[in-house]
């Protein structure tokens, strides 16, 4: 098929990393991987971050000009078989999809859609009117996390379309391939940093965007770690950004010796130092779910992660790694440090976390799981048209 993708928070071109970005460009991989033909529709960002509604209104009555002319571009120069958005919710409304996917006759797909019943009114009420205009119109709908799942179901008859979770997922190739030289990845990071090889390697990888739940994050991570100076760790950091002067300072009574910053990285520098470290931990406050999770499994490593939204959707609590309250600096620490006493544990938990990440989020887990579901989105679009509904 002849696919236009759409992601309205972030174009996977956006030279800004992050998640979201991530698991764009993971769509586009995974849908050319089955085959398909996969352009960028448009570069359009709905995006807002701050609540402004008279920003939304713009956005809205822009889109509105530009879904028409980009309906009639693409049905003079290529005409795709279906339109592919990821990623709507209330701070970032699909204002094109809708349209142009009507005006071609084509279905409708969305991935990572979210229903946020409470932000029907106050700063977002634009957009996430916009959002359900979007989500009810949609043939398919592909949520990653039970919570989202749950959102849809209890935003009731709007929602109209197939709904099919479809859990995150990651090229796991290169973590395997880091993983099968841990030793050697292990020696080359110890020389370079000043390492302690015999000492346990907490890796935590987190953008320091100036935002309230990463500096809340981090600065939980940091209070949880000023409680275990008595244990043989030393804390690797991946990241940087407005934040990095107070996370530094956040850290900075932990001493040099026990914390070393790397500065923010290439994803194709990431898998060998995971593959080097033994642990890797994240509190991961209001986040949905963590990419770095996926790659701390892949890579074979157990993980301490705070309970969040989707965190447990994508960490199998005792399983690939332990849970504790969000929130909670002390329980977070006590999940650590019981890691940092069971190094068997450790390793049977990382090896767990390989199985489960090639079984259930790797990107040969996610064609078999999206090729079935674009097949429904496909079969629900013919009914729509053979029932007149709209």
């Amino acid at each position: 098929m002849k696919i236009a993708f759409y992601a309205p928070m972030k174009p996977p071109d956006h030279p800004v990393p992050s998640g979201d970005r991530r698991m764009s460009r993971g769509f586009i991989r995974v849908l050319e991987r089955l085959g398909h033909e996969v352009r960028v529709a448009c570069r359009l960002r709905s995006y807002d971050r701050d609540g402004d509604q008279l920003h939304q209104l713009r956005l809205a009555h822009t889109a509105a000009s530009l879904s028409q002319r980009l309906a009639d571009r693409l049905s003079r120069d290529w005409v795709p078989d279906l339109w592919f958005t990821y990623h709507c919710y209330h701070k970032a409304p699909d204002l094109l999809g809708p349209t142009v996917s009507e005006r071609l006759g084509i279905p409708y797909v969305v991935a990572e859609p979210s229903f946020a019943r409470r932000r029907r009114e106050g700063g977002w009420a634009v957009g996430h009117a916009g959002s359900i205009r979007a989500l009810s119109r949609a043939d398919l709908l592909l949520p990653m996390t039970k919570v989202d799942v749950r959102g849809l179901q209890g935003a009731g008859s709007r929602i109209k379309g197939v709904i099919q979770r479809l859990p995150p997922f990651l090229d796991t190739t290169p973590y395997r391939q880091a993983n099968s030289q841990r030793f050697a990845h292990r020696t080359q990071l110890a020389a370079a940093h000043g390492l302690d090889p015999s000492a346990v390697w907490l890796l935590t990888v987190a953008m320091m965007r100036d935002d309230e739940a990463k500096r809340a994050s981090y600065l939980q991570l940091a209070d949880a770690l000023s409680r275990m100076t008595a244990w043989p760790w030393q804390l690797l950091v991946v990241g940087d950004g407005p934040a990095g002067p107070l996370v530094r300072s956040a850290f900075a009574s932990l001493g040099a010796d026990r914390v070393r910053f790397l500065g923010a990285m290439p994803e194709d520098r990431l898998p060998p130092i995971y593959a080097a470290s033994d642990m890797f931990v994240w509190p991961a406050l209001n986040e949905a779910y963590g990419m770095v999770f996926l790659e701390a499994q892949a890579a074979g490593l157990p993980v301490v992660a705070g309970r969040g939204t989707g965190v447990s959707d994508v960490v199998l609590h005792r399983r690939t790694g332990l849970l504790a309250t969000g929130g909670d600096a002390v329980a977070f620490a006590n999940s650590m440090m019981i890691l940092l006493d069971e190094p068997e544990r450790r390793s049977i938990m990382g090896q767990a976390g390989i199985r489960h990440v090639e079984r259930v989020h790797s990107d040969a887990a996610a064609a078999h799981a999206l090729d079935t579901a674009l097949g429904l989105a496909a079969a629900r679009r013919v009914r729509r048209e053979e029932t007149g509904e709209r």
